[in-house]
């Protein structure tokens, strides 16, 4: 059985609500349940409904991604004009998100690194893509590029659907007991792998055995069709004008369908949550038996 992952709240503003009686919600977020804001609704101009199409991506990937002010938007297709309208659309859903993390979690202030903006108007079921991108099956978020070295992933997103669809998650069933399932199954680095993957350019930074144990228990529990089928699990279908926050490298999550989407990544260091032995490090730290940082 599926404990309680989902945490509902009648919040309606992106930063500090003075109706609200509302705590830190630091420890909810860190026990592995979804922030889930059914009203709290990210809200497009006028000129800017005309983005609700997916011929505004340049179809060569998946999100139009905002990098900040100073870069040019990635992903993205049309006029000078346009282009620049749709960053200004993304930027300050950017802004908004940052409001919104910033007053739900106080201690985590001045400890969160922005990471990058993306918009995604694409229909989740007509992509197609290979077992291990299929972010329709359920997974821990883990980037095989681009290690993290224990960082959190914290993400804020909403549904802006203009057509009534919701976003269909599936949710699984706690990181500790996903981790024990398939951590036995992980096959640790060869020697020199960390360092031979680094100076080819295959990854940004150099491996930790965190990141390689993290991108084996991704690709374990996709490749694993009777455990998507048959493991303890949830739907939620997000309506439009909904917002929801989650910590996307410890929560099993599938999206099954949806378009047009809004998402924001923070990143954390695993010391500046409010209980560290909650985090995927820890947990697969205690499981494992060695540090997974060295």
């Amino acid at each position: 059985m599926l404990p309680n992952v989902i945490s509902e709240f009648p919040r309606v503003l992106w930063g500090n609500d003075p109706q609200s009686a509302e705590d830190g919600f630091e420890s909810t977020l860190e026990a592995g349940r979804v922030l889930y804001f059914p009203k709290l609704n990210f809200t497009l101009t006028q000129s800017e409904t005309r983005f609700l199409d997916p011929a505004w991506s340049d179809g060569k990937s998946k999100n139009i991604s905002y990098r900040g002010p100073d870069v040019p938007l990635q992903g993205a297709s049309g006029s000078d004009a346009d282009i620049q309208a749709l960053k200004a659309m993304v930027a300050r859903f950017s802004e908004q998100a940052e409001s919104l993390v910033d007053t739900l979690f106080p201690s985590y202030r001045g400890h969160l690194r922005k990471g990058f903006t993306s918009y995604r108007p694409a229909h989740v079921e007509t992509r197609v893509t290979s077992w291990r991108k299929d972010d329709t099956r359920l997974h821990v978020d883990s980037f095989p590029s681009n290690p993290t070295g224990g960082l959190r992933l914290l993400r804020v997103f909403s549904n802006i659907n203009p057509n009534g669809l919701p976003r269909t998650w599936r949710v699984g069933e706690p990181f500790k007991d996903y981790a024990a399932r398939f951590a036995p199954k992980a096959r640790t680095m060869w020697p020199g792998q960390a360092w031979t993957l680094n100076a080819l350019g295959l990854t940004k930074s150099k491996r930790t055995p965190y990141d390689h144990l993290m991108g084996q228990l991704h690709d374990l529990g996709k490749f694993d069709l009777n455990y998507q089928k048959t493991s303890p699990q949830l739907t939620l279908d997000i309506p439009p004008g909904a917002t929801w926050v989650v910590f996307s490298d410890q929560v099993l999550h599938a999206v099954m369908s949806g378009q047009f989407m809004l998402e924001q990544t923070f990143y954390l260091k695993p010391e500046h949550l409010k209980d560290p032995s909650s985090g995927p490090l820890r947990i697969l730290e205690n499981l494992t038996g060695r540090s997974l940082l060295n």
